[in-house]
C-alpha cells in the first residue's frame, strides 16, 4: 500500500522503515533533506516540498503527520489540506489533543476529506518492536488504512493469551484498535499518557527509598547499602510489578546505579495535564495521576534522586533528552559559539 509520511524524527523515521520492511511504498517529506535523503537512500520516494508530496500520491492518498503536537501539526494539516481533495486521508500520528482532532476533522469533512487520530505508542524502540496504536475516525477510513495499522503494530507476539479473548476477535491482540469516532484514538493515548506517569513516579519514588536507606539519620542496624541494578533486574522476573518501563529502568541503572548523567529535571508532554481536565470534566477523582502530574512541575524547581528515575525511563522509552535552565543555557552558548 502506499502512504506519505510527513515528518521524519525519531518516531516518523523510524515507521517509515518499518513500513518499507513490510513491503509498503513510501512517500516521504521532512523539513531537513539530509533526512529526506537518508530514507530515499532506503528505498522510500523523497519529496522537496509538500506540493511535490501531495502530487506524488496515487487517489485515494493517505498522509500520515508526524510532527510535534500543537501548532507544527495544525500548521501542517492545514497545509496539507490545501492540497488534497475529496476521498483523501490525513492521519495525525502524534500526540494532539483530542479537542482538536474533533475540531479538524469537522473541517475536513465539509471538503470530503477524512481526518484519522492515531495515539501512538512505542518510542524510539518501535522500529523492532512495532507500535501500539489506538485510532478514532470514520470506520471507513481505518478500514481502508489496515494494511498500514497491520504493519507497524507489534503483533500477538509471545504474550499468553487473555483467557476468554479468543471468542472477541477484533485486533487489539495484534497491539492496534479502532477506539471510536474522531479524537476518540487520541482521548485514549492522552489517558495511557497520564496512566504512564503514575506508574513512572511510583518506581521513581520506590528507587529513592532504597537510594536513602544508607541515611544516617536511621538507626545502625536498619541501614542498608542495597544494590539498585540487582533489585530492578531481580523484579523483572516473575514480579507482579514487572513491565516494560521496569526493563528500561534495569537498563539506566546497569549503565550508571547513581543515573549521575541525569540532572531530574522532568518535563510533561501535555497530555498529563489533558488527563487530568478530563477527570475534572468528567468529576472523577486521580489522586495518583494528579500528583504524578505536579511532581513533574516541582523537579523543575529541586531535584531528587527520584526524578532522576524519571528522566532516565523518559530518555530510554522515548529518547526524550532533559531541558533544564543549565543545559538551555549550554545550548545557546553551544549555538552562537
Amino acid at each position: 500500500m502506499q502512504l506519505g509520511m510527513l515528518g521524519l524524527g525519531r518516531m516518523g523515521g523510524n515507521m517509515t522503515r518499518r513500513l518499507l520492511r513490510g513491503g509498503h511504498q513510501l512517500v516521504v517529506w521532512d523539513r531537513s533533506p539530509e533526512v529526506v535523503k537518508e530514507l530515499t537512500a532506503e528505498g522510500a520516494a523523497g519529496c522537496a516540498d509538500l506540493e511535490q508530496f501531495v502530487k506524488k500520491l496515487t487517489p485515494p492518498r493517505a498522509a500520515w503527520v508526524m510532527v510535534p503536537a500543537g501548532d507544527p501539526t495544525e500548521q501542517t494539516v492545514q497545509q496539507l489540506a490545501q492540497h488534497m481533495q475529496a476521498g483523501d486521508t490525513i492521519i495525525d500520528g502524534g500526540n494532539s489533543y483530542f479537542k482538536d482532532d474533533v475540531r479538524r476533522a469537522g473541517q475536513l469533512r465539509s471538503k470530503g476529506i477524512h481526518y484519522v487520530d492515531v495515539g501512538t505508542s512505542g518510542g524510539v524502540w518501535g522500529l523492532e518492536r512495532g507500535y501500539c496504536m489506538m485510532i478514532g475516525g470514520p470506520q471507513e477510513a481505518v478500514q481502508h488504512l489496515d494494511p498500514i495499522f497491520e504493519t507497524l503494530a507489534p503483533g500477538p507476539g509471545d504474550i499468553p493469551r487473555t483467557p476468554g479473548r479468543e471468542k472477541l476477535g477484533g485486533t487489539a491482540e495484534e497491539g492496534y484498535i479502532h477506539c471510536g469516532p474522531s479524537g476518540s484514538g487520541h482521548f485514549v493515548k492522552m489517558v495511557h499518557n497520564g496512566i504512564e506517569y503514575g506508574i513512572m513516579q511510583a518506581y521513581a519514588e520506590g528507587f529513592d527509598i532504597f537510594k536513602n536507606a544508607t541515611s544516617k539519620e536511621l538507626p545502625e542496624e536498619i541501614r542498608y547499602d542495597l544494590n539498585l541494578p540487582d533489585i530492578a533486574e531481580v523484579w523483572r522476573r516473575g514480579s507482579v510489578i514487572s513491565s516494560w518501563l521496569l526493563d528500561l529502568t534495569a537498563m539506566a541503572l546497569t549503565e550508571n546505579p547513581a543515573l549521575s548523567e541525569y540532572e531530574g529535571f522532568v518535563q510533561d508532554s501535555g497530555e498529563g495535564r489533558w488527563t487530568i481536565q478530563a477527570a475534572i470534566d468528567e468529576a472523577v477523582p486521580v489522586d495518583v495521576l494528579s500528583a504524578a502530574l505536579f511532581v513533574r512541575f516541582r523537579s523543575r524547581q529541586q531535584h531528587t534522586f527520584a526524578e532522576k528515575m524519571l528522566s532516565a525511563m523518559r530518555q530510554k522509552f522515548g529518547g526524550h533528552m532533559e531541558v533544564g535552565p543549565a543545559k538551555t543555557g549550554a545550548a545557546k552558548e553551544k549555538k552562537s559559539a
